[in-house]
């Protein structure tokens, strides 16, 4: 099967064009990097010839600004006009759990508008909502930085590894589309200030973590269930034990 992955270079884009080459599928990889931009359009259409699969996993570059919708925008027409253009049969986009319930931060309003765009197009789609990535745990708890305190929110959540939402991707680029928004979440529930004090332990990092519900992110305050997958959400494996601990490849 021929599947064309859009913001190929990044975290995802880079594990996923993996797994499905080894699956043996043509993969065509498509970011700034590699000649195709899907904000300009620039070498898109020659990216998207034969392909019978796209799989959207593009981001922008800033979260706490307008321009991210400005991205989304065009981006994701963009690529819905390309693989109209190309008779692409699915249409697979990585997005965000919470999207619908954070819409007050840019951030999460684009990825809405990128969801509502490709829900109205005439492509035939799967959109998977994905929790926080392990991977970024960083930048999560970077949000309540003061020196040497971090005041966090115990606002839940179920981060995942970023591994297993590739492969997950993958599963899903080659089965039909679901014309529908599906859900992943990692295996374990925490809330953001216990995060932290697992993430801070592991790397022997002396921050301290002070729980402070009122600390927002990107001017949302995180309450609740927000950040938490719906039920009947597909949960992932790894857990976040095991990928802080994981061997280090020489």
């Amino acid at each position: 099967m021929k599947i064309m992955v859009a913001g190929a270079s990044g975290l995802i884009g880079t594990q996923l064009r993996a797994d499905l080459r080894s699956s043996g599928h043509d993969v065509t990889a498509a970011s700034p990097s590699l000649g195709v931009d899907t904000a300009t359009g620039k070498g898109l259409a020659a990216a998207m010839a034969g392909a019978e699969v796209v799989v959207d996993v593009t981001d922008a570059a800033s979260f706490g600004d307008s321009s991210a919708l400005d991205f989304f925008k065009v981006s994701t027409k963009n690529l819905l006009s390309a693989a109209a253009e190309a008779g692409v049969r699915h249409y697979l986009a990585l997005s965000i759990v919470g999207t619908p319930r954070l819409v007050e931060s840019d951030y999460f309003r684009a990825k809405a508008v990128q969801e509502n765009l490709i829900r109205a197009s005439t492509r035939p789609y799967t959109i998977l909502r994905s929790t926080q990535f392990y991977e970024f745990i960083n930048g999560v708890i970077d949000i309540g930085a003061e020196g040497n305190i971090l005041r966090l929110p115990p606002a839940l959540m179920r981060p995942i590894a970023a591994q297993d939402v590739a492969a997950f991707l993958a599963e899903l680029a080659v089965g039909d589309p679901l014309s529908n928004i599906i859900e992943i979440g990692g295996p374990e529930q925490f809330g953001i200030d216990d995060v932290a004090r697992v993430f801070l332990a592991a790397n022997e990092d002396q921050r301290q973590v002070i729980t402070n519900p009122s600390t927002s992110s990107f001017g949302v305050e995180l309450t609740g269930n927000v950040l938490l997958p719906n039920v009947g959400a597909r949960m992932a494996r790894q857990k976040l034990s095991d990928w802080l601990y994981q061997p280090i490849a020489a």
